[in-house]
């Protein structure tokens, strides 16, 4: 029997055994407290102490001396209900329709587009409230819609979701979950937290705020998941489609802009 002892630096296995697992704590160290954080394009991550301790949970204002850390993005403030526009009467529907003389060339006649700008008619009236609320508060931003929505009212801005809510929507062609609608929008992609499009934006389910998406041209909805991914469209509340963005590949973006596109007559 050996005389070495077990538990000692003289024994090569007790040493490779300690090294091994040293090594593996410092590796799962660095990825999971550096390279995992550093990744994220969220500003309490940027740079490597802030990595560092937001990995660890550390409260952000810890990181400022006890001052809170401004956001450098401007959040919607939009509050949703499904009680937000309820009610909307015929006054409110005819208004809409004067203001609405000055979207046209974007957004079509009736609400329909014939560009790669959004379709309006039948789109839920919180949805349209809302985008209007974000782009006149700078949540979310855009050449020609920024500066188009600065001299309206909230009230102008009820209007027009009003009306463009009592549009028709074009008829659809077959059901958003049948069996030719693609993965990851009748099922989405679980392991990767991807929840089927059609839960929230028609199909399966709606959830309130959520527009819907049945005939939006491919090129809009397309750039729009890519904006969310890349975080320069931000007025989603709590980042719940820039959390989904981003964990979609280019080719399932481009499927659900697809199928989506291609849902009405």
């Amino acid at each position: 029997m050996s005389d070495e002892r077990l538990f000692s630096w003289s024994n090569r296995w007790f040493k490779a055994s300690v090294g091994a697992t040293a090594a593996v704590f410092v590796f799962s160290v660095v990825v999971g407290f550096v390279w995992l954080p550093s990744v994220q394009r969220d500003p309490q991550f940027q740079g490597i102490w802030n990595a560092i301790c937001s990995a660890a949970g550390v409260p952000q204002n810890w990181l400022s001396d006890g001052m809170p850390v401004a956001s450098k993005v401007q959040l919607s403030k939009v509050e949703l209900t499904p009680q937000l526009l309820a009610g909307a009467e015929p006054l409110s529907i005819g208004r809409g329709a004067t203001l609405a003389l000055r979207c046209t060339m974007c957004h079509g006649e009736h609400g329909m587009s014939g560009a790669n700008t959004p379709n309006l008619a039948g789109q839920y009236a919180i949805v349209v409230y809302k985008q209007l609320r974000d782009f006149a508060d700078g949540a979310r931003q855009n050449a020609v819609m920024s500066p188009m929505v600065r001299s309206l009212t909230d009230q102008d801005m009820r209007d027009l979701a009003a009306y463009y809510a009592s549009l028709p929507r074009p008829a659809p062609r077959r059901p958003v979950n049948g069996v030719l609608a693609p993965d990851i929008v009748a099922h989405g992609a679980p392991l990767r937290n991807i929840p089927a499009c059609a839960a929230c934006h028609g199909g399966i389910d709606h959830k309130v705020g959520s527009p819907w998406l049945d005939g939006l041209p491919a090129a809009y909805t397309k750039a729009q998941l890519q904006a969310f991914a890349d975080g320069t469209r931000h007025n989603d509340i709590s980042g719940q489609m820039r959390n989904i963005a981003r964990n979609m590949t280019s080719a399932e973006m481009a499927e659900a802009a697809s199928w989506y596109a291609n849902l009405t007559r």
